[in-house]
């Protein structure tokens, strides 16, 4: 699959017409690129070492130059990528007219839309990493730095819950009034089963707790069954149960949208959507952002060119 798709995308490039003057300009257009996002990444790392000085100095300095930086700087770099393009095709252009190249250019009978050829070409190689990494690569990244800035700088983790309801199956509503994620304890909880609008059980206990994935444990708990108009009651001190969902479906922390990768992100909207959760606001911003930074590069390498 990697031969045939590198073939594609090979016999692609050789059916576009690249000239010794595209190849000049695509040149100039990314290296100018790479040199802004160098030189204001240093700049960038300065200013953020003065902010967090203190919280460097008491985290290890292997955490805080392979966990923090070695992932804050590419996540920088991606945001602001529209950015650096703009400013790199003023910055080069700029030159090449100062030079009277775009003159000579022009003069030799080329057309705007011809001088456009490399630009659009370099736009399209910087989209298509700035995609790539945005959805793929920097996601699982965030991972660390985001951990990293919870334990050493500020913890911005959400730990507790108040008054949580959603439905974690077609039918099936679940509450709990409070949640304490250090404990991994839920208090009050009720499970209630519906069918054709009628509830046909309901599970109540004084405490819940979540072990990993989907599975509970449920301790102190009352179960009434609905069937024939009649009410069965079972009760126990604990039961183990799978109930599909999680503590990360209701804690909703900031940037927690950072953390996924763009099918994650799909998945995980679809999910809250059916659910009933509103507050997913910021993960359907963050998804559609990265698809509009490929076309930011587009937008502003066009308006860089034609003002310069």
């Amino acid at each position: 699959m990697k031969r045939k798709a590198l073939a594609a995308m090979t016999a692609f490039w050789r059916k576009i017409p690249v000239s010794l003057l595209d190849w000049y300009i695509i040149r100039k257009f990314l290296g100018t690129y790479v040199f802004a996002i160098i030189l204001i990444l240093a700049i960038t790392v300065m200013f953020d070492i003065n902010e967090k000085l203190d919280a460097f100095l008491k985290a290890p300095l292997r955490a805080t130059v392979f966990e923090y930086f070695m992932n804050f700087l590419p996540y920088f770099a991606n945001q602001f990528s529209p950015l650096f393009t703009f400013i790199a095709v003023i910055f080069f252009t700029s030159k090449l007219a100062d030079n009277s190249e775009i003159i000579a250019m022009l003069s030799s009978g080329m057309s705007f839309r011809r001088l456009l050829r490399p630009y659009m070409i370099s736009a399209t190689i910087i989209a298509i990493g700035t995609f790539l990494l945005g959805a793929y690569i920097i996601p699982p990244a965030n991972v660390k730095r985001i951990d990293y800035t919870n334990t050493y700088v500020k913890n911005k983790r959400v730990d507790y819950g108040d008054n949580i309801m959603m439905q974690v199956a077609p039918g099936t509503i679940a509450f709990m009034s409070r949640y304490d994620n250090t404990t991994r304890t839920g208090y009050r909880f009720s499970l209630e089963k519906f069918q054709d609008k009628k509830l046909v059980s309901r599970l109540t206990s004084m405490s819940i707790k979540w072990d990993t994935l989907y599975q509970w444990q449920v301790r102190d708990y009352v179960i009434r069954d609905f069937k024939d108009n009649r009410e069965f009651i079972t009760r126990g001190q604990r039961l183990d149960t799978v109930i599909p969902f999680e503590p990360r479906d209701f804690l909703i922390s900031r940037n927690d949208q950072e953390m996924l990768t763009s099918p994650q992100l799909r998945e995980y909207i679809s999910r809250q959507k059916e659910r009933g959760v509103a507050n997913i606001k910021a993960f359907e911003i963050e998804y559609e952002k990265r698809i509009a930074m490929c076309a930011a590069a587009f937008i502003l390498t066009v308006i860089g060119m034609s003002l310069s």
